[in-house]
């Protein structure tokens, strides 16, 4: 069985809460941001090397030849808890749906301590002064601290495209071409469409 993807529901939300809960009362804010990230490095081990996810999520595996395992690769490179956390999954034949857990504990993060994350997509890489000026103008919309991660798209021609959670909110260039060429529709001027054809097909390529 595959991991799961990574989309919260009820059973990654119980599991998330109850290391929410042991990891604030281990230490706090800190603890909790600890383990997230230690737990997004796992799965980012996981998806690059595809031994290590089938380990995770074969159910030839049994769980006792499993724990062991697991015990040795993370002994002195993830902290107690996390470790403890990743045999509890084990255990109850949950590590599969370790991206969704995840997912739900990194929600709970950013409801508690007032964060969004926003990617950034640019056609061009953007400079530290930009990004913090980014940073802070959604800051202000958001009224949350922002953690923003930009990205390149090369095919972009111009402008960016802001993603929050599951929502897009594309500014590219390319994308007010295409609506501006669907309000022209068969009234605007043939040259002009013509234009915005190529520069889109340009773009498609």
């Amino acid at each position: 069985m595959p991991l799961s993807q990574a989309q919260p529901d009820a059973l990654s939300r119980t599991y998330a809460t109850s290391l929410f809960e042991l990891a604030e009362g281990e230490g706090g804010q800190s603890a909790i941001e600890n383990a997230l990230g230690e737990l997004e490095d796992v799965l980012e081990l996981a998806r690059s090397d595809g031994r290590f996810g089938e380990f995770l999520s074969s159910r030839v595996l049994s769980a006792d030849a499993r724990a062991a395992s697991l015990g040795r690769i993370f002994e002195g490179r993830a902290s107690d808890l996390v470790a403890r956390f990743l045999q509890v999954l084990n255990a109850k034949g949950r590590l599969s749906h370790l991206p969704a857990i995840v997912a739900s504990l990194d929600q709970m993060v950013q409801e508690r301590f007032g964060r969004v994350e926003v990617d950034v997509y640019t056609a061009e890489p953007v400079d530290a002064d930009e990004l913090a000026s980014m940073r802070e103008q959604l800051g202000g919309i958001l009224g949350k601290e922002v953690i923003l991660h930009p990205y390149t798209e090369a095919e972009m021609i111009g402008g960016l495209k802001v993603r929050i959670g599951d929502r897009l909110i594309d500014g590219s260039i390319a994308s007010r071409l295409r609506k501006m060429r669907e309000r022209l529709g068969t009234h605007g001027s043939a040259e002009v469409r013509a234009r915005m054809d190529r520069v889109l097909d340009a773009d498609d390529q």
